[in-house]
């Protein structure tokens, strides 16, 4: 059997991308994860329990299945006791053909790999932090302070140095206050 699986990404929160290509492939079934978080991936561990000798999962690419090359890693050694391969559609990649390729070739995989792990992690961290009403980005600086430093700045008795340290406005803040101010 032919198991297609899918979850919420950092790119593709409603899993369109990933639908449209487990739908070249002749996917008999399709699990999908109500989530895109590491934890409590019911519809992995159902698609693994569920799995026989000679099955196939495909998937759009590795973070589709695994946050961690550990968990890749993992995963991997349990398809290959159980007789399942994985086929994963962006890498042209198949769990059981990975020793035919070249390590330029696995590696920038991995690379790739890496990359989508911190998007994720990043996109969940920032929904969690927004969730529980955290402030994002950078504080903003008081407006006091930076009309302080302009008037500093103007007055030309000062050099930047004393204006950061009177202030705590950096040269490069104090500029873009500037040419935001100059027109």
């Amino acid at each position: 059997m032919i198991y297609g699986y899918k979850r919420p990404l950092y790119n593709d929160e409603d899993c369109i991308e990933q639908t449209k290509k487990l739908n070249d492939f002749q996917v008999s079934y399709v699990l999908k994860e109500k989530h895109g978080s590491p934890k409590k991936r019911e519809a992995l561990e159902e698609l693994l329990m569920t799995m026989q000798k000679g099955d196939v999962i495909v998937v759009e690419k590795f973070i589709v299945l695994a946050d961690t090359l550990h968990h890749l890693m993992d995963l991997l050694k349990i398809v290959k006791k159980d007789g399942v391969s994985i086929r994963f559609i962006d890498e042209e990649l198949s769990s059981d053909r990975v020793l035919e390729e070249s390590l330029s070739t696995i590696l920038s995989h991995f690379i790739r790999f890496h990359s989508d792990i911190i998007k994720q992690s990043t996109k969940l961290g920032l929904e969690t932090a927004k969730s529980q009403g955290k402030s994002l980005g950078r504080p903003k600086k008081s407006d006091e302070n930076i009309k302080k430093a302009i008037e500093m700045y103007h007055s030309n008795h000062y050099t930047l140095l004393d204006i950061k340290n009177e202030t705590g406005i950096s040269k490069s803040t104090l500029y873009r206050y500037l040419e935001n101010t100059e027109v």
